[in-house]
């Protein structure tokens, strides 16, 4: 038997892997398939030995070794049935022969990153996981700490086990105790900066510029502008939460903001981060500064 355990989620691959692994009865076998000698194979894919009945082998990295994965697939037939081969390759060459061979016959599992279109489901997976360690948190508060972090699973258990040691979860202590990911901060700096309140959004980039990158901040600001643009623009019959992947909460303040502003406002704000890129792509002033000033810009508009 021969699975394959692929994508960039290293949390779901190392779960499915530990979930084989209680449930074989018997001494797991670890190797590095990049380093692995084609000379060892034919033990690897062999059947029982004299110690056990059944073999579990977990195979790390084998297409990246260039001598055993142009041929892997002419070895397949020779995994004996006693034999559980786990591969896991982050991302194979599916273009490769061994790719092609190797997907006919395993069972082939792919775990992709969750991104910000999947945060209804990484606030129900973290609610189980608030379940299942016995934490008492109700479903606003997951939310919130889902919008603060991000959807990424190992930094939700992470903030979720800081959560565990506190004697009351509320906003505020959420707020305190985890640290906002790059997308909350700059979600923070376009609603200081759509509210007017330029004295905040200054004291936000002071803070930011410590240890965010402008030009990756700033990406992340044209996104949120967009979907602004986007929600803005949209009729009854468009859905732009489902389009753009859009949290519930985030729409919230999004509809909101745009009903409080004419297609003329919203234009205006477009074009502040529209020259704000072009200035930056020209380098024409330091990449903060015209981030603060295009925020600035936003703040002022009537």
């Amino acid at each position: 038997m021969i699975t394959l355990l692929t994508g960039d989620n290293s949390y779901e691959i190392e779960q499915h892997v530990a979930r084989l692994v209680a449930a074989f009865q018997g001494e797991v076998e670890r190797i590095d398939g990049s380093e692995l000698e084609i000379r060892n194979l034919a033990d690897i894919v062999s059947g029982a030995t004299l110690f056990a009945d059944t073999r579990l082998v977990i195979m790390k990295g084998l297409s990246d070794n260039k001598v055993i994965w142009p041929v892997f697939g002419e070895w397949l037939s020779r995994i004996s049935d006693d034999v559980h081969v786990v591969l896991v390759d982050t991302k194979p060459d599916k273009r490769t022969v061994a790719y092609r061979e190797l997907k006919k016959v395993a069972d082939v599992y792919e775990y992709t990153t969750w991104g910000e279109r999947d945060s209804a489901k990484a606030e129900q997976w973290l609610q189980a996981e608030a379940i299942r360690i016995r934490l008492t948190i109700d479903r606003s508060l997951i939310s919130r700490v889902v919008r603060r972090v991000g959807t990424d699973q190992w930094q939700l258990l992470g903030a979720l086990e800081k959560l565990s040691l506190l004697p009351t979860i509320s906003a505020d202590s959420i707020d305190d105790t985890i640290d906002a990911n790059p997308t909350e901060n700059v979600f923070n700096l376009l609603d200081a900066a759509l509210s007017g309140n330029s004295a905040k959004v200054s004291g936000m980039i002071k803070t930011l510029q410590l240890f965010e990158d402008p030009y990756r901040l700033f990406a992340l600001l044209g996104s949120q502008v967009f979907q602004l643009a986007a929600v803005a623009s949209s009729g009854p019959d468009d859905s732009p939460s489902k389009d753009f992947g859009i949290h519930p909460y985030a729409m919230g303040k999004l509809e909101k903001a745009s009903r409080a502003r004419t297609r003329g406002q919203i234009k205006k704000i477009v074009n502040a981060l529209a020259a704000a890129d072009d200035d930056m792509k020209q380098s024409r002033g330091e990449p903060w500064l015209l981030i603060e000033r295009a925020l600035m810009t936003i703040a002022n508009i009537k």
